[in-house]
């Protein structure tokens, strides 16, 4: 059998960050099995659906980096599909028409509570013969089983029992002919071939009302894996008030696509004590039971952390591409053809320690700034008269150097031993004429990557400063 998953989304606003991992879980588990991910945007609710908000998720996981196979599917394009499965089930007597009106479900239901009794709306429609049937608007409810009990075998839940008498007769079709919701997710996966739904828990009740239309119909129930939802730090629902929300914020604020997706591997789902892995890796591993039962905490220094270390072990050609596309989702203005040379050649010495790209761009600063370089509040305490002194004494030595790291080093040695001095108390001076700033890449690195000439002139420009 073919693994096939899927992420339905609902465009109504960005990809939250749960979404995000429900895709992530969904793409590992077939990618790892030769699968299929598909990609379906549950388009039904037309008031609140948008193209921008479809856009917003489509664009989320193309950063992300989760590929689907196929096309993308709209569910509202399928509603004729799925109000014939509600006539073949009416027409099997599986279903029926029920013409009872809001007023006298919702008189039902007062009457129920005030007697102490179940609000689960039970038709009278249910067995009435067809010529009883009124002239009138009706929906399309499927007759639920009312004894026994429905069992969702959940790969992380485990086996979860509901009672057939707490189930009600789901409505079908509305009384305009619509399909609703709960109808057209069924028809939906079945008819992509769907094998496994893995989505957040608060789906895990819809589940045994979904199972009704697959048993009616005679269909495969797919496997179910309902996981469970992502919590902030204080252990509450994840929401607005734990920092940001949609998938598009954190590429703005310069997370790595690479650690976004280790990270949210990690938020509910373990592999003995990795916490760094590849998407190899995580593909080959990923599986239920590594997923626990308990909301996972979003933990920001959890995330940086991981960031980090895949800024520090990606490709720098790849890196620079997605400090690139960083700079665009941010509204930074692009960089020149000579910057994006500079940060390339210069990538392997900015990307140790960066947690994210914000940082890396600081550490830039010294190829991204023009001459005259003007140092920050930090960096100008390194260059009083002295330190002027001392690096308009050290240009003539640098001139005449091969600008090799080696030669750089002997030059450098050698005049602090004349100075009777530590290349120490040189640093502080060089970083501030170089980048401008108290905290950038080593010296060395530096001025290779400026070349001689650029680094003469800041070092002329400093010592000439007043």
């Amino acid at each position: 059998m073919t693994i096939v998953t899927r992420f339905a989304p609902s465009p109504t606003g960005f990809l939250h960050i749960g979404g995000a991992r429900t895709a992530l879980f969904n793409w590992l588990y077939a990618r790892g099995r030769g699968g299929k991910f598909l990609l379906r945007i549950e388009d039904t609710d037309r008031a609140r659906s948008t193209p921008e908000a479809t856009e917003a998720i489509l664009t989320g996981l193309a950063w992300l980096g989760l590929d689907y196979d196929g096309e993308v599917v709209s569910q509202f394009a399928g509603a004729q599909r799925h109000a014939q499965v509600a006539q073949a089930l009416l027409d099997a007597g599986k279903a029926y028409k029920c013409f009872a009106t809001q007023d006298e479900i919702a008189a039902f239901r007062e009457t129920a509570r005030a007697e102490g009794r179940s609000t689960l709306y039970r038709s009278p429609w249910r067995d009435a013969a067809p010529e009883s049937h009124p002239d009138a608007p009706y929906v399309v409810r499927i007759k639920a089983p009312q004894d026994g009990e429905t069992v969702i075998k959940d790969q992380v839940q485990g086996d979860v029992r509901i009672r057939n008498d707490q189930l009600d007769d789901m409505v079908l079709l509305r009384s305009d002919g619509t399909p609703v919701y709960m109808l057209a997710v069924v028809v939906d996966d079945h008819d992509m071939g769907v094998t496994h739904v893995i989505r957040g828990d608060d789906h895990l009740n819809n589940a045994a009302r979904q199972m009704m239309i697959y048993t009616a119909m005679g269909w495969d129930v797919p496997v179910w894996a309902h996981i469970p939802l992502i919590h902030g730090p204080d252990g509450k629902k994840l929401s607005k008030r734990h920092g940001a929300l949609g998938v598009e914020e954190y590429q703005a604020m310069g997370y790595p696509a690479a650690g976004m997706r280790n990270y949210l591997a990690r938020l509910g789902w373990s592999h003995g004590d990795d916490e760094f892995f590849t998407d190899a890796q995580a593909q080959e591993w990923f599986g239920f039971d590594g997923i626990g039962k308990s909301p996972a905490r979003f933990d920001f220094k959890k995330l940086e952390n991981l960031s980090g270390q895949h800024i520090a072990a990606a490709d720098d050609a790849a890196l620079q591409r997605e400090l690139v596309e960083y700079r665009a989702a941010s509204g930074k203005p692009a960089l020149s053809p000579a910057q994006e040379d500079g940060v390339g050649r210069a990538m392997y010495c900015l990307k140790e320690r960066a947690k994210t790209f914000p940082e890396l761009t600081e550490k830039a600063h010294f190829i991204l700034a023009d001459r005259p370089i003007a140092p920050d509040e930090k960096a100008l305490k390194a260059l009083d008269t002295v330190s002027r002194g001392i690096l308009g004494s050290l240009t003539p030595h640098l001139q005449t150097a091969s600008w090799t790291r080696d030669d750089l080093e002997a030059v450098m040695s050698a005049f602090a031993e004349a100075h009777e001095t530590k290349f120490g108390k040189l640093a502080g001076p060089l970083r501030a004429a170089l980048a401008g700033r108290a905290v950038t890449p080593s010296v060395y690195d530096m001025m290779l990557i400026l070349g001689r000439d650029e680094t003469l002139a800041r070092l002329s420009d400093a010592a000439k400063a007043d």
